[in-house]
């Protein structure tokens, strides 16, 4: 007898087999990475607020002690700081850490809350609601909105304890008696119109003047209010130290030593301090980003 029979197991065409399980198996990698894929963009649109939350978080943080853009409001500090009418206005970096370890010096140019005697120099609009008022705090934190109607920039000319005065027999301001080196005075006032003093700085509190003297609301012209013209150390937001706009003034704010007074020793502790919080920042991120890459190779 034959044991031979038409068809069966055996007329399988070899590889069809594999053939279908290939197809199947790329099917299914298919269905995995369009799932992957979807909870990738569900997993981005739930930490979405979170991501926003922390930036915000970090900006106030960053606003309130660290560095903060500043938008210069008006000429008084001309040529240093451009805010005049019709020019493009500078946009600042002010650094508020160095004053974590000391007070202000003179040459040194400062932003600071001005004394309730102390008449704005511009107007601002005041938001109607919230989210206005969100946008405008948002703006001010960047630099690109007007600043607050009391938040003014001068540069120190003296100190508490210190006696300053005008003039000498060339005209110049002095401070206990000696005149001031100062380079970067635009446009001064008339002479028979120069001379105020003499003022003793206070405890805690500063005399400021603008480098535009002519068109400068400073302590000259407040120097009959209660304060005789001074602000407060407290007051003080921070340190003028870099133009970042336009892109054609970028560069660093000079504190010239106006007083001829310069301590090299102070100066560079003053400096180290803030550079050692850098580098203390700086290390976590380091570490961080090396395990990282370690457990990526």
């Amino acid at each position: 007898m034959s044991s031979d029979r038409p068809g069966g197991p055996a007329d399988v065409v070899p590889g069809d087999e594999p053939e279908k399980q290939g197809h199947a198996a790329d099917g299914a990698s298919s269905r995995r990475s369009r799932k992957r894929g979807e909870a990738k963009k569900g997993s981005l649109l739930r930490e979405l607020p979170v991501l926003l939350l922390i930036a915000f978080v970090l900006a106030l943080v960053v606003k309130t002690f660290f560095v903060q853009a500043f938008f210069i409001p008006s000429g008084s500090m001309e040529q240093t700081l451009h805010g005049c009418t019709g020019c493009t206005g500078d946009r600042v970096l002010v650094n508020k850490v160095p004053y974590w370890f000391g007070e202000p010096e003179p040459g040194e140019i400062v932003v600071f809350k001005g004394p309730d005697t102390w008449t704005p120099e511009v107007s601002v609009a005041e938001p109607t609601n919230w989210f206005s008022g969100a946008m405008l705090w948002l703006g001010r934190t960047v630099g690109v909105a007007p600043p607050s109607e009391d938040d003014f920039v001068k540069r120190v000319i003296a100190t508490a304890g210190q006696t300053v005065q005008c003039c000498d027999i060339e005209g110049r301001v002095t401070v206990d008696g000696k005149p001031l080196d100062e380079p970067y005075i635009f446009e001064n006032t008339p002479l028979e119109s120069r001379a105020f003093g003499p003022v003793t700085v206070p405890e805690g509190r500063l005399w400021v003047m603008g480098d535009h003297r002519s068109a400068s609301a400073d302590s000259k012209a407040h120097i009959g209010d209660r304060y005789g013209g001074t602000i407060g150390v407290d007051d003080v937001i921070g340190k003028a130290a870099v133009i970042v706009w336009p892109v054609s003034r970028f560069g660093l704010l000079a504190s010239p030593d106006i007083q001829g007074t310069d301590d090299g020793a102070m100066t560079l502790g003053a400096s180290a301090a803030p550079m050692a919080i850098g580098m203390a920042g700086a290390v976590p991120v380091v570490v961080w980003r090396r395990r990282r890459d370690s457990r990526l190779d």
